[in-house]
């Protein structure tokens, strides 16, 4: 397993992310999706990384600076061909690895609460995760499930 940092340039994480991007179509309202495309994230407050197992892209996630000391957990997938396989916290220990070596205090997430993201929200929960309210400019959403970990601690 090998994760890198990705420029997003190429093909296979473009159709990674239209895959995401498609799916989050299919499950949240236009109102209630918050996942970003190929030039959200390619933003300057945030770093993207892509999974790969040997050649296979599998994974990606990025993390968003918000500001002093907060950071965002953006843009997590796994392959469904590989979900269950332990891809998904190699990832979340990543991203929160990162978000401790940046000396952020806090790092948060936005996931949505329908059935469909129930493995996501048990991911998050078993490395550390907590219910919270909305943050940054999210706002209450009934589509939406707020959550963080604090890394000061």
């Amino acid at each position: 397993m090998d994760i890198r940092i990705d420029n997003l340039d190429g093909a296979d994480i473009a159709e990674f992310l239209q895959q995401h991007i498609n799916d989050m179509r299919s499950i949240s309202p236009p109102e209630s999706k918050h996942a970003l495309d190929l030039d959200g994230l390619r933003a300057p407050e945030i770093t993207f990384w892509s999974l790969y197992d040997g050649e296979q892209l599998v994974g990606c996630a990025a993390l968003k600076e918000l500001g002093v000391g907060l950071g965002e957990l953006k843009s997590m997938r796994v392959s469904a061909s590989v979900r269950g396989q332990g891809y998904g916290s190699k990832l979340v220990s990543h991203i929160v690895q990162e978000a401790k070596s940046r000396q952020y205090s806090l790092l948060s997430l936005e996931t949505g609460s329908m059935p469909f993201f129930e493995p996501a929200r048990a991911l998050y929960l078993k490395h550390g995760f907590s219910y919270c309210g909305p943050f940054g400019s999210y706002k209450e959403d009934p589509y939406s499930v707020f959550m963080e970990l604090r890394l000061d601690a």
